[in-house]
């Protein structure tokens, strides 16, 4: 049994989400794997992903992991991170492809015209550091206000149920980049890319006994 399995689907950059992980989780045992025995046996699970969702969907599909991903939602301390987050849900606009349903709401796109305040045409991707603006979880301790972490997504959650969220970002309008419920948290930043703060937020994980 690992304390930790990273779920491996064949979507995203998983060497740094391990490398980050195993950073905060001294003298605990970390796999990246695709075997659903693991992820099932696992203490926590890390529910990483990048790429498009219809492709993220059908790799998980296809290596079988989708129960285990389900169970491990349920029933462990559970963190998704950006299409990880997305999976999540129950349907994506991105290739109007059904997600997990584990939660329910929607994925939805950027406004391709957004303007900042200045009048300046917004891009889609949403790329680069951003400010979180969080509640009160114990994942964000010590975790300050509108710490920033990074994003790259096209693409962003609507919950149907607002007591789901807990965090906001703006762009240029606040939209969802924290959820949360019981056993589950997941984000739409990636913080293994986000240096102190990213790197605060998985050792919360790591030690969260929801």
């Amino acid at each position: 049994m690992v304390d930790i399995a990273i779920v491996d689907y064949g979507m995203g950059n998983l060497r740094s989400v391990e490398q980050a992980v195993r950073h905060v989780a001294e003298g605990l045992s970390v796999s990246v794997t695709d075997d659903a025995d693991v992820i099932g046996k696992a203490v926590r699970v890390v529910f990483p992903g990048q790429g498009a969702m219809p492709d993220c969907m059908r790799e998980l599909d296809a290596r079988g992991l989708r129960v285990a991903v389900l169970r491990a939602a349920k029933e462990k301390p559970f963190l998704g991170i950006c299409i990880g987050l997305q999976m999540l849900f129950e349907k994506s606009a991105e290739g109007n492809v059904e997600g997990l349903g584990v939660l329910k709401g929607e994925v939805l796109r950027f406004d391709g015209s957004m303007k900042d305040a200045h009048g300046n045409r917004l891009k889609v991707p949403h790329m680069g550091w951003n400010e979180v603006h969080h509640l009160d979880h114990p994942l964000w301790e010590g975790i300050g206000q509108d710490a920033r972490f990074y994003y790259v997504h096209s693409y962003y959650v609507s919950p149907e149920d607002r007591s789901l969220v807990q965090a906001t970002s703006e762009y240029p309008h606040p939209f969802v980049c924290a959820v949360a419920r019981d056993n589950l948290f997941a984000v739409q930043f990636h913080p293994e890319k986000s240096q102190a703060a990213g790197l605060k937020l998985l050792h919360n994980f790591v030690h969260w006994n929801p």
